[in-house]
């Protein structure tokens, strides 16, 4: 006999035995007998078979006792007793575990069939025989579906094995329309509408099962507007339509306890961390607005080649450390992995199921490309999120920046704050009403116009947010939002803009 049909026989033979085991034979023995149903020695034959696929791996069990980790409270302790008692059908393993809880393979099942036909075997009568082949007769076109089912899996495996993409490697994505135009107010877009996009493929292989190598190509065409300083949160650039490489890591499990990623190209700092806390930050499902985007990850900070570890202390605790240069792959002076501008990130993370919170540390080091000192920056930041119930989250967090010039006299000091509220599944499944507000980084001793700084100004511009997530399907949200802008780059003489922005999110 082939093994496909051995394997087809063996996975409809649970339903009988089951069936035959405990089906109470008075009910049967009243229904009609049709004499030209499978005869018994269809089950000698079966027996035949599953003897092919039996293994050592499992010892006999004459006593339920003998199984240490089934105890009488378990659901299926009295079906358990039965087999033991009156057909000697349960094997065991070595180490006395009967493992209830545990997935079977394919050579387990076929040496416990085999136990339960040599139980059959020994302990069958003749009343016991008639209830068989009543059985038989009576799921006969039940198994015949069955075996039907069996043969379209087996032709659909064979066709996605003959087409798949790839062993290794799984393609996954997103595509990011965009509408936008100023409501009110903007002294060079006043009366635009634009319509962008941003689109990505991820290409994520794993090799072990627990590591992930992520190869991103991207390619946009969004821009800002003039009064909105943090822009979109899907990014900007011109309108080139250009593909380039964007994520390229590796992640990998160190130990049990440790995960570390090492990448080249395209890391921040907010890489190598567990979470950023908040849940509006999300370009493809969170704020429209990059205010959503917690501050004290982006004040100055440089990247782009690196590693990080984040190292679990505990079920909530964990310890995430990165570092990433900005110029790694130049060989000229005042460049490079270590002699270039760079970014060290440390983060102690708590997530739980009711409260995440985080506090960040950031070091920058930056210089011209030609290696001329510019200026250093510690960015230390704070945020957290209370769940509240499945519905509501609050949260919020402060970002302060000590940005110092190199060879001037003037430094700044950065602040920003912000707050978050969000309903999830409000009004249905996946969607979700997002409230943004708070002061974008602003300084007031900042005379030295330092890159990834705000100049210095006596104003602070504030920002409000409100987005919903309107989820149409698996795939596919639609998200209108409303962004206003007061004292857009913190200077009073600019007016407030209220911008209004549709995005439409794919994801395949």
């Amino acid at each position: 006999m082939s093994p496909k049909i051995l394997w087809k026989s063996l996975l409809v033979t649970p339903a009988i035995l089951g069936t035959a085991i405990f089906a109470s034979s008075s009910a049967i023995a009243s229904e009609e007998i049709n004499t030209d149903v499978t005869s018994v020695a269809s089950l000698e034959q079966i027996a035949d078979y599953a003897n092919e696929g039996s293994v050592d791996s499992m010892g006999q069990v004459t006593s339920i006792t003998q199984l240490s980790d089934v105890q009488p409270t378990d659901w299926a302790y009295q079906a358990l007793s039965s087999l033991i008692d009156r057909y000697g059908c349960i094997a065991g393993y070595p180490d006395g575990t009967f493992r209830g809880n545990q997935a079977m393979t394919r050579y387990e099942f076929a040496a416990g069939l085999n136990a339960c036909l040599e139980g059959f075997a020994r302990t069958v009568t003749g009343g016991d025989l008639t209830t068989l082949e009543q059985l038989l007769q009576q799921f006969e076109a039940e198994l015949a579906t069955l075996r039907g089912r069996v043969d379209a899996l087996e032709a659909r495996t064979a066709q996605l094995e003959a087409n798949q993409f790839s062993t290794t490697t799984k393609l996954n994505g997103n595509v990011i329309f965009n509408t936008a135009a100023v409501l009110d107010s903007d002294s060079v877009f006043n009366d635009q509408v634009t319509f962008g996009y941003r689109t990505e493929m991820n290409f994520d292989s794993s090799f072990s099962g627990d590591d992930r190598l992520r190869v991103r190509l991207r390619s946009r065409d969004a821009r800002n507007f003039d009064a909105d300083p943090t822009g979109f949160s899907f990014g900007s650039g011109s309108g080139s339509n250009n593909i380039f490489l964007d994520n390229l890591f590796y992640d990998f499990p160190l130990s049990s306890n440790i995960d570390v990623r090492i990448g080249a190209n395209s890391l921040g700092v907010d890489d190598f961390v567990a979470s950023t806390i908040s849940p509006l930050d999300s370009s493809t499902s969170g704020s429209l607005s990059a205010f959503g985007f917690p501050p004290q990850y982006d004040i100055a900070t440089v990247g782009n080649a690196g590693a990080g570890v984040i190292v679990q202390l505990t079920d909530n605790f964990s310890l995430d450390l990165g570092y990433t240069a900005g110029r790694a792959s130049s060989p000229a002076a005042g460049d490079g992995l270590f002699n270039g501008p760079y970014s060290a990130i440390g983060q102690l993370t708590f997530l739980s199921g009711s409260f995440d919170a985080a506090l960040t540390y950031v070091r920058t080091y930056n210089n011209s490309g030609l290696g001329v000192p510019l200026y250093n920056a510690n960015n230390f930041g704070f945020q957290g999120n209370f769940r509240l119930n499945d519905t509501i989250e609050i949260g919020g967090g402060v970002a302060y920046s000590d940005v110092n010039a190199i060879g001037a006299a003037d430094d700044a000091d950065v602040w920003s704050y912000q707050g978050t509220l969000a309903f999830n599944d409000l009004g249905g499944s996946g969607n979700m009403l997002g409230i943004l507000a708070g002061v974008v980084p602003y300084s007031r001793n900042n005379f030295a116009f330092l890159p990834g700084a705000p100049l210095r100004s006596n104003n602070t511009s504030f920002l409000a947010e409100v987005f919903y997530r309107l989820q149409v399907n698996d795939r596919i949200s639609i998200t209108p939002s409303l962004i206003y802008v007061d004292d857009p780059y913190n200077n009073r003489s600019l007016d407030d803009s209220l911008i209004g922005a549709i995005r439409t999110t794919f994801r395949f």
